[in-house]
Order: C-alpha cells, then structure tokens, then sequence
C-alpha cells in the first residue's frame, strides 16, 4: 500500500428474497474469496442480507431481526479479516426503519450509513418501508455496542491517509445534489454504492456514464454493487450491473444479468495528485458536519493486476485515436495560424531534415497556411545538409517539400561550419559537443537570416520529449519564433505523421512519410559509416516509448520514482528488463532537472494534451532545482534491486 495502490472489490450474489441465512451464506462466500485475494475494501448490493425485492416483508420483525442477527453471525466468523465489508440491511433504530449500508472490519461494526433519498416514482414505493437518513451522526446501540449512525461519516485509514472512505446508496446518486458531493468535499477519496438499480432497456448506458462522471467530477473511486439475480423478478429484472471507477475511467465492469465479483486496484495516490493541482477542489469550508471513524489496514504490498498503457499520451482505440490526431493537428495549425495573422507574415521558415518532428512541424504550416488562405509556396523548407546528412534523409526533405508544394531552398553548411572551426580553434577531426553543436547552431543562424529576407518567422520543430531531456541545442534548434510541436510527445509525432500518411490521398506523399517514419530518430550531426546513419538518439538517451511513460507519470501525478518504476515494469513487461528501466529512468531524472534552463527560455508553442513543459504555463520550475531527493531515491532503488 506504500505507492498508494489499493486492491478493492464489488459483488452481486445469489440471494433468496426474505431469507437472511442464505443470504448470509452468499455472502461468506464472497469474503473469504475476497480477503484470500487480499482485497482491502469490498462492497455487496443494497439490503443484501435481507434481498432488495422484499417489499412489505420489511415491516415483519421476522425479517428484521433474522436479518440483523445474520449480520452479527457474520462479525463472529469474520474476527481476523483485515478487509472492510460494506454489507445492506434494514436496520429499525427509535422505532423507524431505515435501509442501511452496516462497515464492519475485522469482527466489529465501524458505522452505519442509512440511505436518504428514497425513491417513490414509476416502480418504486422504499417510502412505504423506510425513513430517509439525516446527515447528522449520532450514536446507537447496536450488538451490544456504541456504533455511529448518519449520512455524515467518513471511514479514514488511519495508515493509509489517502484512503478515505464515504457512502451514498443507489438513488442517492440519481439525485440532482448526491451525498458522495459533500463526501468528497469533506475529503472522501472512495465512494461506496450499495446499489439496487432494476434492467430497462438503455437503462445501463445511463448507470454506466452516472458513476464515471461522479468519480471525475469528484476526482475519485466509486465502487458500484447491484443486485441480480436471485430478486423477485414479480414485476422487474436485476442484472448485477457492477463497476469499480477512478476519475472517470470505468477499471472494472461486470458482464450484465448473472451475479458476479469483481476486483482491481485503485491508484489512490493518483486521485490525491489531481486534487492537490486543482484548486478549485476546495475541500476546507465544506458545509457540512462530518464524524470520521478510524481504522487500519495491514501494511503490505498491493499485487497489481490492472494494466497501464505503453503510450499514455496516445489512445489504444483506433478511431479514438484518429480523432486525437486530427485534432491535434488542428489545434497546432490555429496556434500557429494566430501568430502568422497577429504579425501579418506571409511566409514561413522550416529547417527540413526528412526526420520525424520537421515533417510534423511542415505539415502542420501547411495545414495553417490554408487555413488563412496563404499559397503553400510562401513556406521556405530549407534543407542543410553537413557532415552527417544522409542521402535517405536528404531526399526525403526534397521529396516531401515538393509533394506538399511549399518552397525548397539548400544551403550546404560544411564550408560554413568549417571556418568557423578555424574562427574558434577547434579541430575537426575531434567529433565532441562543440562539433554537434556548432552544425545546430549554423543552421538555426540560416534560418532566421532568411525568415529576415522573407519577412517570415522560424517554425521550431524540437518536440515535448527532446525538451523535457533537454536534448536540444541552446540556442539552435532550442531556438525559434513559434515552437508548434513543443508540447508534443515523440510517440505522439509518430502517431501524427502516420495519420497523415493513412488519410492522405497523394501516393507519393503517403510513400515519403511512410518512409520517414521508418527512419531512426537521429540529429545526424556525426558522419554516417557506410552512408546509414550511425548517430542514433535512442541509442544515447534511451528509448522515447519509456522516456515518454516517465514523463507522463512524473509531471501528471507526481509519483515517485520507484512508482515510477513499478509502473513501468507493469507496463513493459519483459520487453526491458530491471537493470534497462532502472538505466534510463535515472537519465530521464537527472537530465530532467539538469537542463530545465533550456525550458526557461522556451518559445512560444500551443499546449495540446494535459501534460506541457512550457515554462509560461505548465511547468513553473527553477533551472537551478536540486535534483538530490529524486535521486536519492534511485540510489536507495538501486540497492533494493541488486543492481
């Protein structure tokens, strides 16, 4: 539970309506089935004990008191469970009746939440039954012991402060104001429905897009129990709907109309991490009077089960991806378009070197220029072939600058560069920074002169992971006059230029990006060896596919490196192994932190995705940070690892 993981459950089970020992039974079932798996929290449906279904059968005292005495059996055989159960029952308290979710943990009842809202529509009558719940705690006797009763209770982990728990019950969230609301001001992080929800046709699309935006608006977990099958079906159908959320995304959804238990772990250190940046989740001054019962949980390690996507910053679903591309796209063509209508340009300046984030920023100058209705001719892709150009790459730009009509213009840089060895008595045969760096920054020179000439400006084409390693040169193609792809991932170009490539209906056009995209990622400031080239970015910095996961969880949540690194290791599986993911996250770390002066002076770029390194908005970061906790975090991973 350290990293804040905790592994919940939800079930629905065969009951026998009016017969609390059966139920019972279910229940157990359920349970230890649950606490072997190491489930922390566990949820059943409303009124599981005595079946939702009983209709007028809750006003026999039979009923109610088999049902209550079931749950004390329960407590009994539960002593050394360390999970807490959310269990439903009709519990009588000062002569009322009140439809009620019992928490117990460990043989002992924490509290009890009794239902508010009771609906008495179409074909519901809980009114006839039961009183509604006030939020007001107040203590009642209850087997033999004090317990807290009201709408108005918090569960806390006293071990686990980012666990906290809150409970509403079925139509409490088809109210317009829930209670999970209010819980959540008053700091809930996981709400619990012990739910009854009856099957109409479409009815579980609404259920389904109910508890996901709950859980993003409230930037928490909900965990959704229904009953099934086992209720009267006299005049309706349950199905057993269940689903566990997190901030929107449905984790875990049970397959409709049998009974079933499902389980997955909820990231509570994520849910803490979004509400710490959003300041208008205001949790102090809520309105409402809270009681908050206290308890803990053994410490040990969450086994994960759920998956983590590769490319969180690219969705897996084709068609959901095809829409993030095109608007992307989009998005970068008006940011740029503003500035070339704000300034009056008329052309623009692209360094085009046939790799992946030039390609990216001419397409999307292009896509801008028509937009404003400006010829293509007017975009100046000037290619600068030196010391380590390729011919693949080279005629790549050629090709690729002609099949999209904007103008070519080459200036080789050998004679340029080379004088300026001489200038500063560098030796050329020395192949160190100021070898690299000094190509950079010749071309950066030229395309600016010639933005002067054209009465342009320079797109900059260096993207969000070159940036946030600081794989740039400061001051070359660090430097432009709109950065159009600075808050774009480099497994996100790839997605970009494929995407064009897919939807385009130029042959040759398709042919030249697909070809791009099959080059490897290179500055190409070394000579090639045998004409390929032999500079490879990931072979220096490391794979942008784990460069990129590390900058997502880092700068989104906030995790830790080790959580970081287990993350990652669920991720990738055997694809790198420890000694590879421990290597480059310790580079992404220190590189991270040692070169974020090259982000302080960023130009002006649009923000595409929720993550952005610009120091104008996102990320407001001294260059001179220490990087020292980070990183003695690693060295104490390191030694964990055997590494």
């Amino acid at each position: 539970m350290k990293d804040g993981f905790l592994k919940v459950g939800v079930a629905s089970v065969d009951v026998e309506v009016a017969n609390p020992i059966h139920n019972k039974e279910k229940v157990m079932e359920v349970m230890k089935k649950a606490d072997k798996n190491g489930v922390k929290l566990l949820v059943f449906p409303e009124l599981v004990l005595a079946a939702y279904t009983c209709n007028d059968l809750f006003l026999q005292k039979t009923l109610l008191d088999e049902a209550k005495k079931q749950l004390f059996v329960i407590l009994e055989e539960t002593k050394g469970q360390d999970m807490v159960t959310v269990l439903g029952l009709p519990l009588t308290v000062n002569h009322k009746l009140y439809n009620c979710a019992v928490f117990v943990q460990g043989g002992k009842i924490l509290g009890v939440v009794p239902k508010h809202y009771l609906p008495n529509y179409s074909e519901f009558y809980e009114a006839r039954h039961f009183a509604p719940g006030e939020e007001e705690v107040k203590m009642i006797r209850l087997g033999g012991k004090d317990v807290p009763f009201g709408m108005n209770l918090l569960f806390c982990c006293e071990n686990m402060e980012e666990l906290v728990i809150g409970c509403e019950i079925c139509e409490d969230l088809w109210s317009p104001l829930p209670p999970s609301t209010h819980h959540a001001l008053a700091g809930a992080t996981v709400i619990c429905n012990p739910s009854a929800s009856d099957e109409t046709t479409t009815k579980d699309t609404y259920r389904r897009n109910l508890v996901s935006q709950q859980s993003a608006r409230l930037v928490c977990a909900y965990l959704y129990s229904c009953a099934g099958e086992g209720e009267s079906t006299q005049d309706l159908v349950y199905s057993g709907h269940n689903m566990i959320a997190e901030y929107g995304a449905i984790l875990k959804e049970s397959r409709r109309f049998q009974n079933s238990y499902i389980e997955t772990e909820i990231d509570l250190q994520r849910l803490e991490a979004d509400r710490r940046r959003m300041t208008t989740f205001v949790t102090e001054g809520a309105d409402k009077k809270y009681e908050r019962v206290y308890f803990r949980l053994k410490e040990e390690r969450t086994q994960i089960s759920r998956t983590f996507e590769r490319t969180p910053f690219i969705p897996s679903n084709k068609a959901d991806r095809e829409r993030r591309c095109d608007e992307i796209l989009t998005i970068q063509a008006m940011g740029l378009k503003k500035r070339l209508a704000h300034t009056h340009c008329q052309s623009a300046v692209v360094g085009i070197s046939g790799g992946l984030d030039s390609t990216l920023a001419v397409l999307v100058t292009a896509r801008a220029f028509d937009m404003l209705n400006i010829p293509r001719e007017n975009i100046v892709c000037v290619t600068m072939p030196c010391f380590g150009t390729t011919d693949r790459t080279y005629s790549n730009a050629v090709t690729l600058t002609k099949k999209l009509g904007a103008s070519l213009r080459e200036i080789r840089i050998n004679k340029a560069v080379e004088q300026h060895f001489s200038d500063i008595g560098h030796d050329p045969e020395n192949h160190d920074v100021t070898y690299e760096n000094s190509q950079a920054r010749e071309r950066t020179q030229i395309l600016m002169d010639i933005a002067n000439q054209t009465n342009g400006m320079v797109i900059g084409t260096g993207d969000m992971s070159e940036l946030a390693l600081g794989w740039a040169t400061y001051n070359g193609d660090h430097m432009s006059m709109y950065a159009v792809n600075s808050s774009v991932p480099k497994t996100l170009v790839r997605h970009l230029v494929r995407y064009y490539a897919d939807t385009s209906k130029e042959q040759e056009l398709k042919e030249v990006l697909l070809d791009i995209l099959d080059t490897p990622v290179s500055p190409e400031l070394l000579p090639p060896v045998d004409g390929v080239i032999s500079q490879k970015t990931e072979d220096l910095v490391g794979p942008y596919e784990l460069h990129d996961f590390f900058l997502y969880y880092m700068l989104r949540f906030g995790f830790h490196p080790e959580k970081i690194f287990r993350l990652t290791r669920q991720a990738f599986g055997e694809e790198y192994d420890v000694a590879t993911c421990y290597k480059w996250l310790r580079t992404f770390c220190w590189r991270f932190f040692a070169q974020h002066f090259k982000r302080s002076c960023l130009p002006d770029g649009p923000k595409v995705g929720s993550i952005a390194v610009s120091p104008r908005g996102d990320l407001r970061m001294p260059s001179d940070a220490s990087s020292a906790v980070w990183m003695s975090e690693l060295d104490e991973l390191k030694d964990k690892l055997g590494l």
